[in-house]
């Protein structure tokens, strides 16, 4: 297959959000190769899914299918790296879960980082998911997690917090009027956002951050993720699904509070003997080079 060269289909397959659109080849291999897929291993998988794709067919049983072939085939950073994404959308059903992951992330940027607390605005008080600081700076982070790769967080979302940021801001700013400290609205998603969305945050000074926003290597979620070295426990293969969800739900969010406290393998049920090898995979993680490309 010519890396310029992919044939046309008439295949419609099923996205996250229900939408139906057409098989391409090309969409496949940009997103083998933005993992870091050699480009002869994206055009081989995409030739093998070519031989399984059935019209009707949702995008997430292709990338099941794509990922089991990288595997075999490439490094272990590819593998990790391409499933990322879908490593990020088990983080939930409930958003707390995904507000810890993003704490711990501040964390180790050299932020003092409180989760889930209550802080008083001019008109009322907010609730605010990740508290912030470091020097001179205090970053208020709103954290919006979704099921579905389908949804896109929108403009009322940006406007609310914009506006939840400015009544907590205008507070401090009344009780110390020649204070130093700098404060920064952010709002973090899992999944991409809407062109409304970005086009208000911009204007107003909003920090986005999500899924493809900003650019690659400007500081987007997956940015973070890689360059912070902070993965979520989802993303370990020699875990069961249901054995993921547990350490979740006792607040082992990352592989590195995994390899501090073993003992959770033990709280959920999995015997002694099993620990290496998970251990082992959680420790090549935190210590690989996953680049971000």
């Amino acid at each position: 297959m010519s890396k310029n060269k992919y044939a046309e289909s008439n295949i419609e397959i099923v996205k996250g959000s229900g939408e139906r659109e057409i098989f391409s080849e090309k969409k496949l291999v940009s997103s083998l190769l933005r993992s870091g897929a050699s480009l002869a291993i994206a055009e081989h998988i995409v030739d093998e899914i070519k031989q399984l794709i059935h019209d009707g067919m949702h995008t997430s049983e292709i990338y099941k299918r794509a990922f089991q072939m990288l595997r075999k085939q490439e490094s272990f950073p590819v593998a990790y790296r391409y499933n990322l994404r879908n490593a990020m959308m088990e983080l939930g059903p409930e958003g707390f879960v995904f507000e810890k992951f993003i704490g711990e992330i501040f964390k180790q940027m050299g932020y003092k980082v409180k989760v889930g607390i209550i802080m008083e605005g001019w008109c009322v008080e907010h609730e605010v998911d990740v508290s912030a600081k470091k020097d001179d700076t205090h970053v208020l982070v709103e954290c919006k997690f979704h099921n579905s790769t389908g949804y896109k967080t929108d403009l009322k979302v940006a406007l609310y917090v914009r506006e939840r940021f400015q009544d907590i801001e205008k507070k401090h700013e009344h009780e110390n009027p020649t204070g130093s400290r700098c404060h920064e609205g952010w709002l973090i998603t899992n999944t991409k956002l809407t062109s409304k969305a970005i086009q208000y945050s911009e204007c107003v000074g909003l920090k986005v951050v999500g899924w493809g926003y900003p650019k690659r290597g400007q500081g987007n979620l997956e940015d973070l993720v890689v360059q912070s070295g902070i993965y979520p426990v989802s993303l370990l293969f020699s875990l069961s699904k249901q054995q993921r969800h547990q350490l979740l739900q006792n607040n082992v969010v990352t592989c590195n509070q995994l390899i501090k406290n073993p003992a959770a393998l033990a709280a959920i049920g999995i015997s002694n003997n099993k620990f290496t090898p998970i251990l082992k995979e959680a420790s090549d993680l935190c210590s690989s080079k996953i680049s971000v490309v």
